[in-house]
């Protein structure tokens, strides 16, 4: 998007916003100055991107109502997001409890079993399920050996630098829970961060067959 329509589409979401009724295209182009086709085109990616919607205003006369349109009610669902600031906040707290690296494990734990999945009745289902998890997740995994998995990709990368304590836990609480969520007959009991600068390794083993820890 060009800056110059970047503000027109602007322009056209004030009027929507200044308006206490619904308004046809007519009716913003004859506010603005500029052509109907130009406010048609910036009111379908408003609506588009739910900043505006569509609204059937009650019939006047014969023929079709005209189209009318109001800004999106609520916050903007098109306005910035700043999850990593979220994703700080979370970490940072966890740092500081007595003992952080338990905690975050625990925390991706409870998580993973709370990830939806069939339960299986085979190691090869188990692994399986896991590596789409993780491709899902972002990890980029691979199978490497009947032990391994490496995952090629942090999601939480920007914060690895600082937090590699509390991250790496909470990845291999994740995985755990999601194991144990589907009763399988494995589990990850270690993650080696950053085995080679492009790779972490998952590395499986049976499941302990008590209460989990």
């Amino acid at each position: 998007m060009t800056p110059a329509s970047a503000g027109r589409r602007g322009e056209v979401l004030a009027a929507l916003r200044g308006s206490r009724i619904p308004l046809s295209i007519n009716d913003i182009a004859e506010q603005l100055g500029v052509h109907t086709n130009t406010v048609r085109f910036h009111l379908e990616a408003l609506v588009s991107t739910g900043q505006a919607e569509r609204v059937d205003l009650p019939s006047t006369g014969p023929g079709r109502p005209p189209q009318a349109f109001r800004a999106h009610r609520g916050m903007d669902p098109a306005g910035p997001r700043n999850y990593r600031l979220l994703a700080e906040i979370l970490v940072a707290q966890l740092a500081d409890d007595p003992n952080p690296a338990d905690r975050a494990r625990e925390a991706g734990r409870a998580w993973g079993r709370h990830l939806s999945a069939p339960e299986v009745s085979s190691r090869e289902e188990a692994v399986d399920g896991l590596i789409r998890l993780l491709d899902d997740l972002g990890f980029a995994p691979e199978p490497a050996s009947e032990d391994r998995i490496h995952l090629r990709h942090c999601p939480f990368l920007d914060l690895i630098d600082n937090r590699t304590a509390i991250v790496c836990p909470i990845h291999l609480g994740l995985m755990q829970g999601a194991l144990e969520r589907r009763s399988a007959p494995i589990t990850v009991d270690h993650l080696a961060p950053f085995a080679e600068p492009d790779l972490c390794l998952a590395h499986l083993a049976p499941a302990p067959t008590g209460p989990a820890t």
